[in-house]
Parts: structure tokens; C-alpha cells; sequence
């Protein structure tokens, strides 16, 4: 499955409260996601809070735009990544 990262701009600050309600609207962005094929795995928020990056495993980029459409969230820029870490190379020798 593609991996993507997605910019999300905002007009004001981002707030997603650690309680009941902010609980149940990350589940309801998970359900939505599901209906489109897509999985949220994780969120960066800029210190301004006027930004998002958000990692998703997703079948295209259209299929993040539906979910993010469904949620009502917006899309700035979609770019499908690779995972890079310096734990997935081994280097000569046979030292991993």
C-alpha cells in the first residue's frame, strides 16, 4: 500500500482536544478513513499550529482526498514518500 504525507493549512489553530469529544471525532475520522480504504498512522502539528502533516497508508491520492473530503478536513499538498530510517540498511561486512 502507498505511504503519503499530506499538508493540512488552517486559518486558525488546530485543536484537538485529549478528551471524550476529541476522542470520539479521531474515531470518526478512523471510520471515515476505512470507507475509502485509507489508514491514518500519524500526525505532526506545527508549533503555530496552522499546519499538519499527516502520514497515510491509502490505495492513490484521490482515495485521501474522498476521506479527507468525508471528514472535512483540507488538503494542501499530497506526496507519496518511502520509508527511510537508519535501521533498513545493512551495512558490508555483516554488521546490520
Amino acid at each position: 500500500m502507498p505511504r503519503y504525507l499530506i499538508e493540512r493549512r488552517y486559518a486558525v489553530d488546530v485543536q484537538i482536544p485529549v478528551d471524550e469529544p476529541g476522542a470520539h471525532a479521531r474515531h470518526s475520522v478512523t471510520e471515515n478513513n476505512l470507507l475509502e480504504g485509507v489508514t491514518w498512522l500519524h500526525s505532526y502539528v506545527s508549533p503555530d499550529k496552522r499546519r499538519s502533516f499527516c502520514v497515510y497508508d491509502g490505495p492513490s491520492p484521490e482515495a485521501i482526498r474522498r476521506a479527507a473530503s468525508r471528514n472535512k478536513l483540507p488538503v494542501h499538498e499530497i506526496t507519496e514518500v518511502l520509508v527511510l530510517d537508519p535501521y533498513s540498511y545493512k551495512q558490508k561486512g555483516g554488521i546490520p
